[in-house]
């Protein structure tokens, strides 16, 4: 009789099995690496959306915000110098204020700022300031050449509403960093500025475009 030893043999059934095991661990495992992996890319993209939309909520309301400040400006007012001083006059928003500083011995001096006008200093900034000078006009520009010469203003000539002139933009002073364009007017200079870059496109587009004098 003969007998067969089985003692030594490897189950199939057995070795599919802890394989089908195995491959189910490793699948669960992946699918838990995945879900974890789409949450989190997920939240990010959230996070991004909800700050993209608020940064463009931020952007429209500021745009908003810019477009009543311009739109209350006009209608624009208009502003008259001195006859006997060349008449100086141009266009300014009607949100700003005017005060007169100085009207003597053939000088004069105007500020306008949105709002009221502070108190005027030497380092006092306007929105707009008007000056005619007593001086000629080369003796005015050769007060600006040391600061050309060392880079704090550029000078460049102008032509503003058809009248000529020089432009002179950069830092003046520590307060006063803007531009100043320099009219002859008779015997006389007038000069225009707006102290920060802030009002430059109000100084650039609304008061030098509407400019106007008896030279």
């Amino acid at each position: 009789m003969r007998y067969s030893s089985e003692s030594g043999s490897v189950n199939p059934l057995l070795i599919s099995s802890i394989l089908l095991a195995v491959l189910s661990a490793g699948l669960a495992g992946l699918s838990v690496w995945a879900y974890a992996n789409y949450m989190d890319q997920k939240n990010n993209t959230d996070a991004k959306i909800a700050a993209a939309v608020q940064k463009a909520e931020v952007a429209q309301e500021e745009k908003l915000e810019a477009s009543f400040v311009e739109r209350e400006k006009q209608p624009y007012t208009k502003f008259n110098g001195p006859d006997d001083l060349g008449h100086v006059s141009f266009d300014y928003p009607k949100t700003w204020s005017v005060y007169i500083g100085k009207v003597n011995a053939g000088e004069y001096e105007a500020y306008l700022n949105p709002g009221s006008v502070p108190t005027v200093t030497n380092t006092q900034p306007f929105a707009t300031r008007v000056v005619i000078d007593g001086r000629t006009y080369d003796a005015v520009l050769k007060t600006y050449e040391s600061l050309v010469k060392n880079g704090k203003l550029t000078s460049v000539p102008v032509t503003a509403n058809g009248f000529t002139g020089v432009r002179l933009d950069g830092a003046f002073s520590n307060q006063r960093q803007g531009s100043t364009v320099v009219f002859k007017v008779r015997d006389k200079t007038l000069l225009v500025s707006t102290d920060s870059t802030t009002f430059k496109s109000d100084f650039d587009n609304v008061i030098l475009k509407s400019l106007d004098f008896n030279p």
